[in-house]
């Protein structure tokens, strides 16, 4: 497990480098390229969002000689293809790779030193896929690309070199995400090959409680605020983000429906020692209607995988969760670690005590280096090799 974060003499913490890199008030990588993207669609050079995605796009590396790479389409979803170039003693993993960026931003390319690592250090074929991105394509846009991609790899494994026994979904954030619903709707699947595992990179599972333990603790930490959790889930829904401050408020659920959820989306399934930095129990505001009219398909599987019934948990793969202390979609991770084990699927559990939202994308960033997001991409790594 992740170490707890430390001061070295007059060296920042991760978490303080991360308030730097990201929140600091004087300025910041985002948030300057989002002040900038305002100017530039005030004066008509090219809308918010555009210019915000080009920076978040990120921007291919040189070639890595260890690995073969190639861009192709599976179907009309755009995908790259990463495959060790050291000869391999038999068929390969295959891991199929969403990437994150609330699933509105970042692209194959802003997620290639991530995937190029994991394909190098595992001897595993990875598949990243280029899934349309929100508000121009709501849901379930992105969550069709995934399942089609994936289904269309599980069906032409052997011309990449894979194992049909060794197929893997993984995905950070957004990402992981979408892997947890694809493997959903892949589970009990006959006319296809079962899926071996399972990674969830600080996934976000769930949109009926914004006001658990790590979102009152975190609410504040970058990467990823309290209120930009619920703007993406919006967005990424109707393309409209305008009820956010009643979905934060948890006026958007009925509550019989909160009652019947409950016994997956609560505190209490939350371990104590998750609580000690501070939590303070929330009441919902007055439920409304006319909100939840408009926000009602959030709560689907194949959107809020927490809300899976148990008949389709139980058939899952083995899982790997990846979460991180200061993040606010901790308690997601935890509270799908807890329905995994209730229903048999063995999971490994890697926590980052020194990790914040989106590290792993920072292991290697522009001359920032984390030392919590190599550590996590080791653990996946380690993961992988031991399927």
């Amino acid at each position: 497990m992740g170490l707890p974060a430390q001061a070295h003499g007059a060296k920042a913490t991760p978490l303080a480098q991360a308030r730097s890199l990201t929140g600091d008030r004087h300025g910041s990588i985002f948030s300057c390229a989002s002040f900038l993207g305002t100017i530039l669609e005030k004066m008509g050079v090219c809308s918010k969002l555009a210019f915000t995605r080009y920076v978040r796009s990120g921007r291919k590396p040189e070639p890595d000689p260890r690995l073969w790479q190639g861009d192709a389409r599976f179907g009309r979803v755009p995908v790259r293809v990463y495959c060790p170039r050291a000869p391999s003693a038999g068929l390969r993993p295959g891991a199929i790779f969403f990437h994150g960026g609330g699933w509105v931003y970042c692209s194959i390319d802003s997620h290639e030193k991530i995937c190029r690592y994991i394909a190098r250090e595992s001897g595993s074929v990875v598949v990243s896929v280029g899934y349309r991105l929100a508000p121009e394509h709501k849901y379930p846009a992105a969550y069709e690309d995934c399942l089609n991609a994936t289904i269309h790899f599980m069906n032409n494994v052997e011309y990449y070199g894979v194992d049909p026994a060794r197929i893997i979904t993984c995905g950070d954030s957004a990402g992981g995400n979408l892997a947890a619903a694809v493997s959903q709707t892949l589970a009990g699947r006959s006319d296809l090959p079962k899926l071996r595992a399972q990674i969830l990179i600080y996934p976000g599972l769930q949109v009926l409680d914004f006001n658990l333990p790590s979102y009152q603790q975190n609410r504040g930490v970058p990467l990823l605020l309290r209120e930009r959790a619920a703007f993406f889930a919006l967005q990424y829904l109707n393309g409209d983000a305008s009820n956010v401050e009643e979905v934060l408020e948890g006026s958007h659920i009925p509550p019989d429906m909160r009652l019947k959820y409950r016994k997956w989306v609560s505190p209490d399934n939350i371990p104590e020692k998750f609580k000690v930095r501070g939590y303070k129990p929330h009441k919902p505001h007055e439920f409304k209607a006319e909100v939840y009219e408009t926000v009602k398909r959030l709560c689907e599987p194949s959107l809020c995988p927490l809300l899976a019934e148990d008949a389709v948990v139980h058939q899952l793969p083995e899982s790997f969760i990846l979460t991180c202390e200061y993040d606010v979609l901790r308690d997601d991770g935890l509270l799908y670690k807890k329905r995994l084990e209730d229903n048999g699927v063995p999971v490994t559990w890697y926590h980052l005590e020194d990790g914040f939202h989106g590290v792993i994308s920072l292991f290697d960033y522009y001359g920032f280096r984390f030392s919590a997001g190599k550590r996590g991409l080791d653990s996946v790594v380690k993961f992988i090799k031991g399927l």
